[in-house]
């Protein structure tokens, strides 16, 4: 399909020439927040001091002989000198690098090789002296430099040598590589996606233009997803930046929540697995209290549920009046009570946990995209919002079907995506790149779905995940597998019966709710010993069957494989980005799961 919104995105097509132009006008402003670990309140910097750093760094990476090409990695977690050291670099016209703090020694290694880096900057001392053979180890590297500290190779010294010999800043021509952000690698090494100025500022600035909650000056969000990933970093960084708003890191994933409450965020950019624990914690909050607080909950969910169906009546207005007062208020509240919306991302989004966010007050908007596409394609919007699609192509962007793999008769097919926001291409393997990169500019997302009659696109699963069972049905696991987890007993789970008669489930419990469970039934023991029990395994299949009600039979896998060990990026099974990698999981238990179909 054309695009909704013809038109070209307007300049300009680099990020120096916007984070300049933001810095500017915004000079005043609070830009970044920082947790006081002593206190427990954030301290805010503003826009003017944050370029004051930006400029300081780019004369110490001059000094350094940083120049246009060159590549600069970092290994850090969202931080203040996170964004000093991408600006920094752009302005030099350096390719920036960015790296997962919870990632693997030699997938940090593999990257600064692969991508030529010529400088690195480091969280930390601890991070330093795992990395310090790096220098002697990979030819192009010169220098690690540590972003925490005081030193002869800190960022603090190298700022101080910056302020003393300024450099005015490059602004790159649109079609210069900005950086290379490396995907997950589910399959093997990651590739290094290169994404030019012109990538990341048309998809900056065509987001702007959808306006998500009229954003701007005044706006705050909580920052926790990793900007070395491109939905954080473009959503979380450079969007806010151009709209004057501003962001609060959070400390740590288990203070998300009481981080929430300090920032009080407008805005919040994440993945589903967060909205999916805090439905979950609700719904086990009030079952736990009972009584009358449960009672006006689910009253209000069914009042909110029949005004949105159009059955709402005056007593039914009422019910939700009543509901909204005494209970909902505090659910926003637990948002910081400013939310205006939050956006999806990375993953599906179960569409009764759309709805119910929605319907209380803190509307949950799909989008899609991937890194390849920078990575924002397709966004649902307060005015232009269908539960169930990931939304309509962003201003400039447009998506086509090819149903080449599926059938001509087939409803969906293969994503084929278009706009300023395709990729270059992914460094040092133009055979990977000739796979997805199409002559006509379009790039094939491996995604499949299908597109309604008002230019919504339905993900529906992905055509190297997908698999048929004996009986030539497909099966699409991931949507499978999200529905599974929404169960309280339930942390993580992968399905498989690719060529089998029916699906099986690994399912890694939730410990902290089975561990409760198993002690009022006087099951306590070790976890080794209660995923074998047959009165646990009988919970965990009814918990499976009980959340997938809703799909075809054929679909509801038969048996489950329990097990004790977590799905963590610690010990490989997840990316940093928490995307699930198969491989590994077979490769522990694939005995196992064979058995299940004995």
């Amino acid at each position: 399909m054309k695009p909704i919104n013809v038109g070209e995105v307007p300049g300009p097509y680099n990020l120096v020439e916007l984070f300049e132009d933001a810095t500017k006008k915004f000079a005043n402003l609070e830009l970044f927040g920082t947790k006081d670990v002593a206190s427990g309140e954030y301290r805010w910097v503003t826009y003017g001091q944050v370029a004051e750093r930006v400029d300081n760094l780019r004369g110490g990476l001059a000094w350094l002989g940083v120049g246009p090409g060159d590549g600069v990695a970092i290994i850090s977690n969202n931080s203040v000198e996170w964004a000093v050291a991408a600006y920094a670099s752009y302005g030099r016209g350096a390719r920036f690098v960015p790296m997962y703090e919870a990632e693997l020694t030699r997938i940090w290694k593999y990257i600064i090789s692969d991508s030529g880096c010529k400088l690195l900057f480091v969280a930390n001392q601890e991070i330093a002296a795992k990395v310090e053979s790096f220098v002697t180890e990979i030819d192009s590297l010169e220098r690690i430099v540590v972003l925490d500290g005081d030193g002869p190779d800190s960022l603090a010294e190298l700022e101080r040598r910056g302020a003393e010999q300024s450099v005015e800043s490059l602004h790159p021509d649109g079609q210069d590589i900005a950086g290379l952000i490396y995907t997950s690698g589910t399959t093997g090494n990651p590739k290094g996606v290169l994404l030019s100025h012109r990538n990341l500022s048309s998809n900056v600035l065509a987001l702007y233009d959808a306006k998500p909650g009229n954003i701007g000056p005044g706006d705050r969000t909580l920052s926790f997803l990793p900007w070395a990933h491109s939905f954080g970093q473009i959503a979380e960084l450079h969007m806010l930046v151009h709209a004057g708003a501003s962001t609060g890191f959070a400390e740590a994933p288990s203070t998300i929540i009481d981080d929430i409450g300090k920032v009080r965020p407008t805005i919040l950019v994440a993945v589903p697995r967060i909205f999916n624990k805090i439905y979950d914690g609700l719904h086990k909050k009030m079952a736990e209290r009972g009584g009358l607080a449960k009672f006006l909950f689910e009253m209000g969910k069914a009042a909110a549920i029949a005004k949105r169906e159009g059955r709402g009546g005056l007593l039914n207005s009422i019910k939700l009046a009543i509901a909204d007062r005494v209970v909902f208020v505090k659910i926003r509240e637990r948002f910081g009570g400013r939310l205006k919306l939050a956006i999806s991302s990375s993953a599906a989004l179960n569409r009764k946990i759309a709805e119910f966010f929605h319907d209380v007050g803190a509307p949950v908007y799909e989008a899609w995209g991937m890194t390849e596409l920078s990575p924002g394609h397709t966004l649902n919007l307060p005015e232009a919002n269908k539960f169930g699609s990931v939304g309509r192509p962003i201003l400039g962007s447009w998506i086509e079907i090819d149903r080449s793999l599926t059938g001509p008769d087939s409803k969906d097919g293969e994503i084929i995506a278009y706009g300023p926001n395709v990729m270059v291409g992914y460094h040092n393997l133009p055979e990977e790149t000739a796979k997805v990169l199409r002559e006509d500019g379009g790039l094939r997302t491996g995604d499949r779905g299908w597109v309604d009659e008002d230019g919504f696109l339905f993900i529906t699963g992905r055509i190297k995940e997908q698999y048929k069972l004996e009986n030539g049905k497909y099966i699409f696991p991931t949507e499978l597998e999200e529905t599974i987890k929404l169960s309280s007993f339930i942390e993580h789970c992968m399905i498989e019966g690719a060529n089998r008669s029916y699906n099986v489930a690994l399912i890694v419990p939730d410990f902290e709710v089975l561990d409760a469970w198993a002690a009022e039934q006087g099951l306590a023991a070790k976890r080794e010993e209660l995923v074998a029990r047959q009165e646990i395994v009988a919970l965990i299949e009814e918990e499976v069957r009980r959340c997938c009600a809703e799909f075809a039979r054929y679909e509801i896998p038969r048996k489950v494989l329990v097990v004790s060990e977590s799905f963590t990026t610690e010990n490989g099974i997840l990316t940093p980005t928490l995307k699930l990698k198969r491989r590994e999981v077979n490769k522990r238990y694939g005995e196992k799961i064979a058995a299940l179909f004995g």
